[in-house]
């Protein structure tokens, strides 16, 4: 009783400071979206070099990932965490230093490494919890993704008061101060580590399964999606609605906040009713959001028989933050309910199979932000990059309903068993 007790104090402990480092991590890799705004009136960027700014931190943060999910299924998160945290410090520090372009792509590289973290700290705590409770625990550990609304929080205040190069040193401060105590309060267990001769290319394998690849595809749109808009945001509500700085990151907030904090409950939920049902309800809320969003401001004239009449259509402020704050909602779900597919599908290999879905998502949040750039240096028109996340959503729900929802008699509910198809 006492070990059993001893156990779950443990595995509370892991979780809490391991949550608590990926919100820092993802805060840090998010750091663009915000100081990417006065570098690029510095360097005078067009949105396409804007996009690759703010992505290329995003492109190291996804690659590593595969191989950080087979180290941390050979060694252990204790230890990987630790020193992949170590390894960000200088490199956040160096980054207030950077006067060039090419300089802050380059340090932008190392500096993503931190988005690494999400491939280390999933299987770690989920192996310290029993198959019923995983959901949940993925979920927790997960909601570490609001770490992009704390960067939107300090950032902008820091940048208001002390200028963009204040960010990075603070934040470098912060990485430290928070490996220093998850060294102290996590913990390692032999017993949760895979046999030490699976070879790289042997778990690379895993891509041939089309159900990965599938998984894949609906994380590049719930959590590459949300990586992107987080980066795009700041500047899209500038940009847009005109509004300064700190109010365009406190609104683009009303988008991070739920997407990251809410996955513990989407966890809840694909306990509950299935990853299947989660994640179809998931992607219709986001084709009603995204095509609502993707009209551009429009004005259009009419002849009547009193003349010619000329409307306005197009959304406001609070009605484009309403949208995006039940669009944020919905991702925070997804993210949780596809890796509930993970942990039901293979639950021997979650490190290597949460590292290929997550480097997919990931790859997403670095694609998509050079997409946004270019499609609006080439039409002029912001939203097309609603109209791009609105198109995936498509050949996601397709792809959904051929491969698991036609093939169940009752939407909802316990049909959730044909998700796994």
């Amino acid at each position: 009783m006492r070990s059993e007790l001893n156990n779950s104090r443990k595995a509370w402990s892991v979780l809490i400071v391991s949550t608590l480092a990926f919100t820092v991590c993802f805060m840090v890799w998010m750091m663009f979206g915000v100081i990417g705004i006065p570098i690029k009136k510095a360097l005078n960027l067009n949105s396409t070099q804007f996009g690759l700014l703010t992505a290329v931190p995003v492109l190291t943060g996804s690659l590593i990932r595969v191989p950080l999910g087979i180290w941390t299924d050979k060694y252990g998160g204790r230890i990987v965490m630790a020193i992949l945290m170590a390894i960000t410090v200088p490199a956040i520090w160096l980054m207030s230093y950077a006067t060039a372009y090419w300089h802050f792509l380059t340090i932008g590289l190392f500096v993503g490494l931190a988005g690494g973290s999400f491939s280390v700290g999933t299987p770690y705590v989920a192996r310290w919890f029993p198959p019923r409770r995983q959901g949940m625990a993925m979920g927790v550990y997960g909601a570490g993704n609001s770490g992009a609304a704390v960067n939107k929080f300090i950032a902008p205040v820091l940048l208001v008061g002390f200028g963009w190069t204040m960010v990075p040193q603070v934040y470098a401060a912060i990485m430290l101060g928070t490996l220093i105590l998850f060294w102290m309060f996590s913990y390692s267990d032999p017993k949760h580590l895979v046999p030490s001769n699976v070879k790289f290319m042997d778990q690379l394998k895993a891509l041939k399964d089309p159900k990965v690849i599938k998984y894949c595809q609906y994380y590049s749109i719930v959590f590459g999606g949300y990586v992107a808009m987080s980066l795009w945001m700041v500047q899209y509500y500038v940009g847009e609605f005109g509004l300064d700085i700190r109010v365009a990151a406190l609104l683009a907030a009303c988008f991070s906040l739920p997407g990251g904090v809410l996955r513990a409950l989407g966890g809840v939920l694909s306990d509950k009713y299935g990853a299947h049902s989660v994640t179809w309800w998931v992607l219709w809320v986001s084709w009603i959001c995204l095509f609502l969003l993707s009209y551009p401001q429009t004005d259009f004239t009419i002849q009547t028989v009193n003349g010619p009449t000329t409307f306005h259509l197009g959304l406001n402020v609070y009605l484009f933050t309403a949208l995006m704050f039940i669009l944020g909602i919905a991702w925070a779900f997804g993210k949780a309910s596809v890796f509930k597919y993970i942990s039901d599908d293979y639950p021997t290999n979650i490190g290597t199979i949460s590292g290929i879905v997550g480097l997919a998502g990931g790859m997403g949040g670095f694609v998509l932000p050079i997409m946004f750039g270019a499609m609006m240096d080439l039409t002029g028109i912001r939203s097309s990059a609603f109209m791009l996340m609105y198109g995936v959503v498509w050949v996601s729900l397709i792809w959904m309903y051929w491969t698991e929802v036609r093939g169940t008699s009752v939407m909802g509910g316990r049909a959730q068993a044909a998700g796994h198809a």
